[in-house]
């Protein structure tokens, strides 16, 4: 079993930090859309929501894929317990002095059961298999071109995430063409993202890294 020094453990704990803000980021703030080109709309989510994916890459480059599925356990987790406090909020009764805060934190937390549903069953597939197949395109190109094998798993990853999400939440309300439309539209935007992310995974790695360049755990998979 790999030994961690303090240092590798502060860098993990600030990682995972960041990782599961951008989550419940995504997952809370998502609900605002705003106008996009060609009179699509785009959740504020994309701006949040990639940096999931790209962590667990840059976590599993510097230290294994042990650590980056934790990172995905970690993940779903406090999810399924963020849904689970959310349920039980809304089923306590209101103080009159606070019924003016209840239409709009009722809407903005009632989320369906179907929606939590999806929303847990599409992240855990999908960042399991974001780190599975970035590991797997890794022993095929070696230690190099992160970019690249980055890239492969997002667009595997975030295509899953996208269609099971979907899927479970609107299949039988939006007709087929119009869900298909939102899958590969949503896809795309999240890639896009991603991309654009990508000199920040590599800042990532190299504070990760920090001074040692021969972290040991950086070959386990």
């Amino acid at each position: 079993m790999t030994q961690h020094t303090d240092a590798d453990l502060k860098r993990i704990f600030t990682a995972l930090a960041i990782y599961l803000t951008a989550l419940f980021a995504a997952n809370t703030l998502g609900l605002k859309i705003m106008p996009f080109l060609f009179g699509l709309h785009l959740s504020v989510a994309v701006f949040s929501f990639p940096i999931v994916f790209l962590m667990t890459d840059v976590i599993g480059e510097v230290y294994g894929k042990h650590i980056a599925k934790l990172f995905v356990l970690a993940g779903f987790i406090s999810t399924a317990l963020f849904i689970g406090f959310s349920v039980l909020s809304l089923a306590l009764p209101w103080s009159a002095d606070g019924l003016w805060a209840k239409p709009g934190y009722n809407l903005i937390f009632g989320i369906s059961v179907r929606v939590a549903i999806a929303s847990l069953v599409a992240f855990l597939i999908a960042e399991y298999q974001d780190v599975l197949t970035f590991f797997f395109v890794r022993k095929r190109l070696g230690t190099k071109f992160f970019w690249v094998r980055s890239l492969i798993a997002s667009l595997w990853s975030q295509l899953l995430d996208s269609t099971i999400f979907m899927v479970i939440a609107f299949a039988g309300i939006y007709e087929k063409h119009t869900l298909v439309s939102i899958i590969l539209t949503w896809w795309l935007y999240k890639v896009a993202m991603s991309i654009l992310f990508t000199p920040f995974s590599y800042m990532g790695i190299r504070l990760l890294r920090g001074r040692n360049k021969q972290i040991t755990s950086i070959v386990a998979a």
